[in-house]
């Protein structure tokens, strides 16, 4: 008999869990949209399914990845074509019933384009989204060897020194929008130096940071690790920076649950990623740490419900306001998700 492939409903079905804390609210910040992408589509009724399986999650923001772009047009307005699509799909979730409502949209925008461009899309975005739409990701990854990566960095080369970047991140600031960034480890202080040059902008980070751990990387974990521990120590003393805690399913942080024929439990995923979360958390505070689950990306490698008892299993010993500021409060606050 075939063995379910990773990824795959069967293959998540493998690991059922009671829920934790059924009725605590949640604000998943962090999801993609988007058809035949990993061998499927992903959309609202993949998003619901998800969501759906037990925890409660009422919100969620949508996170840029590239899809429904325009293929006509100026090059720097196609964007336009994800927005317009995915408020379609926004509007549907706040009309449905005891559905996770989509409640912040982060669109795309390549923050070098001189003005006016840059103000004429920013506007076309807030259009487009009717009310929803919360900032920008323009991100930063890149790696010498891409070639390594299940998901290579789309960015070129020294994208946070660059003065048109840095414009764009002020103008995003001084609109009230938010910049969300991905990048991997090695990248983590050339960030530094871009937040502290921009205070005026709420900055971000998606994913950790991206700890990597394959290809070259695969065999300095604990090195990786503790160099990544002091950048996030840095970071954090940065009042303008935020942190969403998940993404670390991914595939290119190495912990190769995708090949495995089995997906991990909750309690393998804390004995693996614990201290991680935990030193996120300790640095910034709960207020500033919001956490996120990356599907369907992370959706390789674990299923919803298994990911987010990961979560509350890792703070039990915190106090409510905490767990709420974790789970709901951050996300409400940095995207302005109050009704």
């Amino acid at each position: 008999m075939a063995h379910p492939t990773p990824g795959s409903n069967d293959w998540l079905n493998q690991v059922k869990e009671e829920i934790i804390d059924p009725d605590r609210p949640i604000i998943d910040p962090h999801h993609h949209l988007w058809k035949r992408r990993f061998g499927s589509d992903y959309l609202l009724g993949e998003l619901w399914s998800d969501t759906g399986s037990g925890h409660n999650v009422v919100q969620t923001v949508f996170m840029e990845c590239g899809a429904f772009y325009l293929r006509e047009g100026p090059e720097y307005l196609r964007p336009l074509g994800e927005t317009r699509f995915i408020s379609e799909l926004a509007s549907t979730s706040a009309s449905t019933a005891d559905r996770a409502t989509v409640a912040g949209i982060i669109g795309h925008a390549d923050l070098r384009l001189e003005e006016p461009k840059l103000s004429e899309l920013l506007g076309l975005h807030q259009a487009a989204c009717k009310g929803k739409f919360r900032g920008i990701r323009h991100a930063g990854a890149c790696d010498d060897r891409p070639e390594d990566l299940f998901i290579p960095g789309p960015a070129p080369k020294e994208l946070y020194r660059d003065p048109a970047f840095r414009e764009g991140l002020r103008l995003l600031g001084s609109l009230g929008y938010t910049y969300d960034t991905w990048h991997y480890h090695h990248q983590n202080s050339d960030f530094i130096e871009l937040a502290q040059a921009v205070p005026e902008c709420v900055v971000v980070l998606d994913h950790f940071g991206t700890p990597l751990g394959e290809g070259i990387y695969r065999n300095h974990r604990e090195d990786i690790y503790q160099s990544w521990k002091e950048d996030m120590q840095r970071l954090a003393r940065l009042p303008n920076v935020y942190v969403k805690l998940g993404g670390l399913a991914m595939p290119d942080n190495g912990f190769r649950w995708h090949q495995a024929q089995i997906p991990p439990s909750s309690d393998e995923i804390i004995a693996e990623q614990e201290q991680y979360y935990l030193h996120m958390i300790d640095s910034f505070g709960p207020e500033r740490c919001m956490f996120e689950s990356n599907f369907p990306v992370d959706r390789l490698s674990v299923s919803y419900h298994v990911l987010y008892n990961a979560f509350k299993k890792m703070t039990l010993r915190f106090s409510e306001d905490e767990k709420h500021d974790l789970f709901f409060g951050t996300a409400e606050k940095v995207y302005s998700l109050a009704d």
